[in-house]
């Protein structure tokens, strides 16, 4: 396979598998580019690579920082911003569970929490409150297990994943 060939499906591969994440397919697509990036790259050479417009790359751009998968890095000699991405996966991994932690899993602890304290006078009320418990304990080991993968080193993991994995 050409470099280009490869190179273009990796970035498609990527931004399909951003959606998966809760990102749009731009924001991966940016994200996989100025991983395979050798050189650091300025938004108008994204846009270029990418076809995309300056305010979809300037918002997609700032979400990445925001996620701190990317970085904004001054060239000597130069006025524009460039960027580049955080090549340590293991780092990217602990990043990107922690957004998907903050805008899913917290919020629906939270609810759940509130739910969990409906009467539970009638059968529906029971049943209500039964599913809501059952729900909210395992968000609640969920949000643990999370927490103790951001928080570790990529070998505990591994060692940890290669157990489940047998």
């Amino acid at each position: 396979m050409k470099f280009k060939n490869a190179k273009e499906e990796f970035i498609q591969t990527w931004g399909t598998l951003g959606t998966n994440w809760g990102i749009n397919r731009t924001m991966a697509q940016i994200h996989a580019l100025l991983l395979i990036a050798t050189e650091p790259m300025n938004a108008d050479q994204i846009m270029e690579e990418l076809k995309i417009s300056r305010g979809n790359a300037n918002m997609n751009l700032h979400s990445l920082m925001d996620w701190e998968l990317i970085y904004k890095k001054s060239l000597s000699g130069h006025r524009k911003d460039y960027f580049v991405a955080e090549k340590d996966i293991w780092l990217m991994v602990q990043r990107i569970t922690a957004q998907r932690k903050k805008k899913e899993l917290d919020p629906l602890i939270k609810t759940l929490k509130k739910l969990s304290k409906v009467n539970d006078e009638t059968p529906e009320e029971k049943e209500l409150k039964t599913v809501v418990t059952d729900i909210h304990d395992f968000a609640n080991q969920a949000n643990k297990m999370l927490t103790s993968v951001m928080k570790s080193d990529n070998k505990w993991f591994a060692k940890i994943f290669l157990k489940l994995w047998r």
